[in-house]
């Protein structure tokens, strides 16, 4: 009897240490990210109410605030200028500063490098930059970064080296992006469900999204590894939407589950891998982990379709006045 007890104690222990072994070998790697926000005040401001774009913005924050997420806003200052409302949503932009977070500079008019041309494109630059200094300057604070709309970076290598010296010259520096699900596409669905107060495909249009952004972040993870050897510090593309404002807990939720701890830009930027060689120019902009596997000559394939159902409704609702889908393709 005294050796069967010995053997079942053995076999017992045996199981108690695969499974705290197995546990570790499950639990999330400790990863690191940043979240940007682009086409401050609102990416839809131009069909938007100065009041609106005040409450969507107070929701997002307060989520961004509770949470404690160092966040870097990139702004759009034509978007400031409607007729009776500008100093109303100048007032929403510095919402962000009052609640400790930063701006930077996405030009005046979410002007693409690639459509504009050079000059027009650094006259957008500077445009872009005044209501947004004074701002950071009446918080103590200077215009550090800038992001190209829709990561267009240039079509020929002569433009693109050009307009980083022109940056340099006025203290920016890039913000790159390496994990974008394109929140844009589906805030448009959603935005039309939640103005007919359709709460199941509000519902659905989250749901797509959250499922769309942990497919896509399995590919970059996956593309992270086998490209340089490991994850670098993640800088995630998102915009002021009220998709954001109202489910970017989630989100956080989300990233959180796979092992992800909130970082500023300027830690992120600190990881070897933004200094590595990007060469890409091309007629659409891309994320920078898409760049590096380009320049060294082995384009990513494998990228998850975005969601055919929501593409369809996308292109069924009709162009918002004045306004361009931002971050990514027209048509995804």
């Amino acid at each position: 009897m005294k050796p069967l007890l010995t053997l079942l104690f053995a076999v017992f222990a045996s199981c108690i240490a695969w499974s705290t072994a197995n546990s570790q070998t499950i639990a999330p790697p400790d990863r690191q990210i940043d979240i940007t926000v682009d086409d401050l005040p609102a990416g839809a401001a131009n069909s938007m109410s100065a009041a609106a774009i005040t409450e969507m913005t107070a929701k997002l924050l307060a989520t961004l605030r509770q949470q404690q997420i160092p966040v870097v806003g990139f702004v759009n200052e034509g978007k400031l200028y409607k007729w009776g409302e500008v100093d109303e949503r100048i007032k929403a932009l510095n919402m962000w500063l009052d609640a400790g977070f930063e701006l930077g500079n996405h030009t005046f008019g979410h002007t693409s490098l690639n459509k504009a041309g050079l000059k027009d494109f650094e006259e957008s630059v500077v445009r872009g930059e005044t209501v947004t200094r004074l701002l950071l300057a009446q918080h103590k604070m200077k215009l550090r970064y800038f992001r190209h709309p829709y990561l267009d970076t240039g079509r020929d290598v002569e433009t693109r080296r050009d307009v980083e010296a022109f940056l340099v010259t006025r203290g920016y520096r890039l913000a790159p992006v390496t994990l974008d699900a394109w929140d844009w596409a589906f805030a448009r669905v959603y935005d039309d469900a939640k103005k007919r107060a359709d709460t199941a495909v509000q519902q659905e249009i989250v749901s797509a999204y959250l499922s769309y952004s942990a497919a896509m972040f399995d590919h970059e993870e996956k593309l992270s590894r086998d490209l340089i050897g490991y994850e670098p510090k993640q800088i995630i593309l998102l915009h002021a939407n009220q998709l954001e404002a109202d489910h970017i807990g989630e989100l956080f939720d989300l990233l959180r589950k796979r092992g992800y701890r909130f970082i500023t830009l300027e830690d992120a930027l600190s990881d070897q891998a933004y200094g590595m060689p990007d060469t890409y120019i091309g007629e659409e902009g891309t994320g920078w982990l898409e760049r590096w596997a380009i320049t060294r000559g082995r384009p990513p394939v494998g990228a998850p379709v975005f969601p055919p159902a929501i593409a369809q409704r996308s292109k069924a609702l009709p162009p918002p006045p004045g306004e361009t889908p931002a971050g990514g393709p027209a048509n995804p």
